[in-house]
Order: structure tokens, then sequence, then C-alpha cells
């Protein structure tokens, strides 16, 4: 049974006196292990497509399911729980809090859970090292490089060992190289931690890569 599972889901939003309808009727599965590119053009619904798999906003009708929960029967403060607890999410733009270090950056999400400072200090050390940027803890992001940077963002969205990673358009601010360079960085930790991925991307080598690349389009998805 596939770990991840959107069923029928639909979304829309009201524009002035009309609804703009996103996803009609969309369904993905995606396994345990398996990392799923979706491609498409700006403002097909990619990034809302994400939020829904996340638990980041609900949808208008359909079932999304991570392993054994229902997301949409969970009410409110269920699912910022759950999803904190098993959903990673990085985005294109790293949205670090520009006060905090790279290293209170990197724990956030175990500090909101309540673990205790010295647990998560230790994890989140420990990831920002194995993510080649250890040398870096008490650097705040206006000091770091943008790759720099998004390795942090990764970090935090790792940090509470989610089961799933949804990233959206991870690299897309990115040169060339040091996008190439996150590309590999993301599948051997996928690889490593056998998650459940769904990468929306413009770049197709990151999409390549994938196991499966689909594509949405009028609201839904098929193989690209």
């Amino acid at each position: 049974m596939a770990f991840l599972v959107a069923s029928g889901v639909h979304k829309s939003y009201r524009v002035g006196d009309r609804r703009l309808h996103v996803l009609r009727g969309l369904d993905l599965s995606v396994e345990r292990g398996e990392m799923v590119a979706i491609v498409g053009a700006s403002g097909v619904g990619k990034s809302t497509l994400l939020h829904l798999l996340g638990g980041l906003d609900r949808m208008d009708a359909g079932a999304i399911r991570i392993g054994d929960t229902d997301l949409g029967t969970l009410p409110d403060a269920a699912l910022v729980a759950f999803r904190n607890r098993h959903v990673g999410f990085v985005f294109q733009f790293h949205h670090l809090l520009p006060e905090f270090d790279a290293v209170e950056n990197a724990e956030m999400p175990l500090r909101i859970a309540r673990v205790a400072t010295r647990d998560a200090r230790a994890r989140a050390t420990r990831l920002l090292d194995q993510l080649g940027v250890g040398d870096r803890l008490e650097h705040r992001p206006g000091m770091l490089s943008g790759g720099e940077q998004q390795r942090v963002a990764i970090a935090r969205a790792l940090v509470a060992e989610p089961a799933v990673l949804l990233a959206d358009e991870p690299t897309g601010d990115l040169d060339e190289q040091t996008a190439e360079t996150l590309h590999e960085l993301l599948r051997s930790i996928h690889r490593d931690r056998h998650l459940s991925s769904v990468i929306a991307t413009h770049n197709m080598r990151l999409a390549s890569a994938c196991d499966r690349v689909l594509k949405l389009e009028g609201g839904c998805l098929t193989p690209a």
C-alpha cells in the first residue's frame, strides 16, 4: 500500500466574483522510499498541491492520507502537530529567521515540539554537519551564501525525522552549479532516510533523477 495517497482532490479559490479551480479530482500515490517529481507551467497549481499534501492548506473535496492518517479528519491543532512531526518542507526561498543563527533555525521544529534544548541542539548540529555547514553553526542567514542557507533549510525540514519530504522548487533561486550540488544532496538524503518525497520543479535534470515524473495540467496529474 502506498504511503502517501491523494484521491479525488479538488481545490479552488475565490477570485473576485468567480472561483478559480486549481485541482480537479487529482489522484497521486507515492510509495515509501519513492521520489516523485511534479512538473508543469508556472501557476498551474504545483505549490497548491504540495501545501495540501503536507497539511498547510485544506482541500475542498477528496482525501489525503499519510501512512494510516487521513489528514482531512484531523482538527486544526492535530493537523499542525502531525505536520510538524511527519512532514518536512523545503521551499524555493529558505524562509530562515534572520535573527537566529544556523543551528537555532535548524532546531526550530524540535523546540516547537518541546524537545529538550540539549537534545534539539545536538540533533540540529549533527545534521548541519552532515549537510556540510557544520562550520557555520553560529552564522545568521545574512552571513551565509544562498546554497548554505538552503542547506540550513533542508536541515530544518529533516531535523524531526519526518517520513515525507515535500520540496517546492528547492533550487530555483540558486546558480546552476550550486543547484546541482543540492540536487545530489537531496537524492542522497532521500535514499538514506527512505523518505516518500514529492519535488515540484522546473529543473528537468532534477526531475529526471527522480523515480517518476508527473505533469500537472488541467488540475490533474499525468505521466510526463
